[in-house]
């Protein structure tokens, strides 16, 4: 038996102990597996308590979480020493940061000089209506900045006074002067577009309609103007929400996907407020047209007399055709809705394109030339003074262009609205260069009877600065 504990187990030496060697390897091993209670800093419990803080905040979760009993025990793993502290504490410390970023920020916006105001109403899950309301500006090294300045509950009546009178409180709210404020981005609501009107008689704020938000208007009423397109969206629908809610359908057609060998990819459910969600439903469907036909015919998805679900040949050429017309639309609510560059000066070309790309193709079906030819006035209408320009009320979407290196040459207006656009321009870069230009002192303070001019050197710089900024637009 000793030898056997000898040769076996080294764990006892020949006397039949353990040895000091391996009795002291032993206890360093065992060591790793004994967890040993550390005490919790002061600067360990602020900086458990500031990741607990910010993951709240990051990803939007409630502060009750911190009273879960499951949050307890996931932080007590972590450290047993450290003591969450309670909701009080947390709610406290969110509103010590609000008031520390906002600090910030009125800092940033005092020292830019020119800003733009994006504002919306919408209405949450729980039919609560907010206000909510963004700024934009250039930072340094000219990168466009935006910084949500309230989502606000809105408990009165949303008149255009009221909303008007809301968004002044915003601004005052972070010290914005009025005369910052050039312009505020709006949809196409009566009561917004009132407001938006009543803040450009106060302070001359622009007030420019929101162009993804028109071009969704655009579509959806080109998509209801003929009642085989409404039918043809309505069957597509059906069919996407019985493969959603069926499992046995959903199996069938992943089963089909493998088969045939196409893409694994998911059929898309559209949202009535979003018309590129009913272009991607439509693609989707006819992507996956083939593996859906295939799921549907067998006869354990579908059972016999029940094969309504299924589109019509000329369905699914309609939506052939449909996807081809939505394409151009699907690509400009795409760019319009970029936030980290700035859209306004490719409005009035990327409106002209529009038009001539959904003009251009011809297509069999009728009901796709009924779309075609309502969505061209549909554009003409919405954006009909897009491109009309007078000097004494400039277009500011038209001097955008004009100074975006892109379009400057302004080629999707006539001759002579390009010699006003331009001559504009020009005009206010040399009103800009001029008042930039240092003071000059006068006779009086001189103490002599004649006035002080500029250098020659300084007038002549001036003047070709203005000469650079004339070549550049022409």
């Amino acid at each position: 038996m000793l030898q056997h504990l000898n040769r076996k187990h080294p764990l006892y030496s020949k006397t039949g102990g353990p040895s000091p060697e391996t009795s002291k390897s032993s206890q360093l091993r065992m060591d790793r597996y004994v967890r040993t209670s550390t005490s919790c800093s002061t600067e360990q419990a602020a900086e458990f308590s500031d990741s607990i803080l910010n993951m709240i905040v990051t990803d939007m979760h409630p502060l009750s979480m911190v009273e879960d009993d499951g949050f307890k025990a996931m932080i007590s793993t972590f450290n047993p020493k450290y003591e969450l502290p309670s909701r009080p504490f947390f709610m406290k410390k969110i509103e010590t940061n609000y008031e520390c970023i906002k600090g910030k920020l009125k800092k940033s916006l005092k020292e830019t000089d020119s800003i733009a105001l994006t504002t919306d109403i919408w209405t949450s899950v729980a039919t609560e209506a907010y206000l909510g309301v963004t700024c934009h500006y250039l930072g340094e090294d000219w990168e466009m900045l935006s910084h949500c300045l309230t989502t606000m509950p809105l408990e009165e009546r949303h008149t255009a006074a009221n909303i008007a009178e809301w968004v002044e409180d915003v601004t005052s709210k972070f010290d914005i002067p009025p005369e910052k404020i050039k312009a505020v981005v709006h949809d196409n609501g009566a009561n917004v577009v009132a407001a938006a009107k009543i803040l450009q008689e106060r302070h001359g704020w622009a007030s420019v309609r929101c162009a993804g938000h028109t071009l969704n208007l655009v579509v959806q009423s080109s998509l209801k103007i003929h009642q085989a397109i409404s039918k043809c969206v309505a069957a597509g629908r059906c069919l996407v929400e019985h493969f959603k809610k069926s499992e046995l359908a959903c199996t069938k057609l992943k089963e089909k996907q493998k088969q045939m060998g196409t893409k694994t990819n998911m059929l898309v459910q559209d949202v009535c407020t979003r018309w590129n969600s009913t272009y991607q439903m439509l693609s989707r469907l006819l992507e996956q047209r083939w593996p859906v036909t295939g799921a549907l015919s067998d006869p354990a998805v579908t059972q016999r007399g029940k094969h309504y679900l299924d589109l019509k040949p000329e369905q699914w050429n309609l939506i052939e055709e449909l996807s081809q017309v939505l394409q151009p639309f699907d690509a400009a609510t795409v760019f319009l809705s970029g936030q980290h560059y700035v859209t306004l000066s490719a409005l009035p070309q990327l409106v002209h394109k529009l038009k001539n790309n959904i003009q251009t193709p011809e297509f069999e079906t009728a009901p796709v030339r009924s779309f075609q030819a309502h969505a061209t006035e549909q554009i003409t209408a919405r954006w009909q003074g897009l491109t009309e320009f007078t000097p004494e009320s400039p277009n500011i979407t038209l001097l955008a262009a004009a100074l975006d290196s892109r379009f400057r040459k302004l080629k999707f207006l006539p001759a002579d609205q390009v010699f006003k656009v331009q001559s504009t321009v020009q005009t206010m870069a040399l009103a800009v260069a001029t008042k930039k230009q240092p003071k000059q002192p006068t006779a009086s303070e001189n103490g002599t009877s004649s006035t002080v001019h500029d250098s020659p050197e300084a007038h002549a710089k001036r003047v070709t600065s203005f000469l650079d900024i004339r070549l550049q637009l022409q």
